[in-house]
């Protein structure tokens, strides 16, 4: 049995939960309250499970993994079917490079500790958190969007017709986008692919307001 230790609002969770619905593979959920009492992320236990004292982390049976885009590319290598990566090499290049491009660019400049840093050590009230928070994800998903318009290999996903490791990336990152109030209207096929990866089950059941420690 996969164990999920996740949060129900971590967009790095949220890649996971999505992959791991999309390939219909049960798992356990374990909640990690990222700011109940100081972050439980940071309680002993936890942190010899992920010393980086993060979520998420998979754990299968003495395997356990932190980091979303490895976490992912494990479950595509174990179950590989259905496929999360194209068949071609170019493909595969590809949605690799459109999901780090969030992973590694937009995501780490708005997520929780980097928030507590600008909150704590540089005293910026919340204004200036969400002003941060929205320079950065607008870059981002600037360069996504002409990424997406300009290729051939653009469907009704990030990838073609189906949803890829890249749709698992771009869907909690619009979430966070929404969430600090970020303008969309400049990302028409962003926009148009959040609408066709909602409309899917998979995609739903891993939404922050269906898991069970969004109560």
């Amino acid at each position: 049995m996969l164990t999920l230790y996740t949060y129900f609002r971590s967009s790095a969770a949220y890649r996971v939960r999505i992959a791991l619905n999309l390939k219909g593979l049960p798992y356990a959920s374990v909640p990690v309250h990222l700011l109940r009492d100081g972050g439980e992320q940071h309680a002993p236990a936890y942190a010899q499970l992920n010393p980086a004292e993060l979520v998420p982390t998979l754990v299968e049976g003495d395997v356990a993994l932190g980091q979303s885009l490895a976490i992912m590319e494990y479950l595509e290598e174990r179950h590989p079917a259905p496929a999360l990566l194209p068949g071609d090499a170019a493909g595969r290049a590809r949605v690799r490079a459109l999901a780090q491009s969030i992973a590694c660019d937009i995501h780490p400049l708005n997520n929780l500790r980097v928030l507590q840093y600008l909150q704590h050590e540089l005293q910026l009230d919340e204004a200036a958190k969400r002003k941060w928070c929205q320079h950065w994800i607008t870059l981002g998903l600037t360069a996504l969007e002409t990424q997406l318009q300009h290729s051939a290999s653009t469907g009704a996903f990030c990838h073609g017709d189906t949803p890829t490791l890249a749709d698992c990336c771009l869907i909690p990152q619009v979430f966070s986008a929404r969430r600090f109030e970020t303008p969309l209207d400049a990302f028409p096929n962003i926009r148009r692919i959040e609408l066709a990866c909602l409309a899917l089950d998979a995609f739903q059941r891993a939404a922050p307001q269906a898991q069970a420690d969004a109560a």
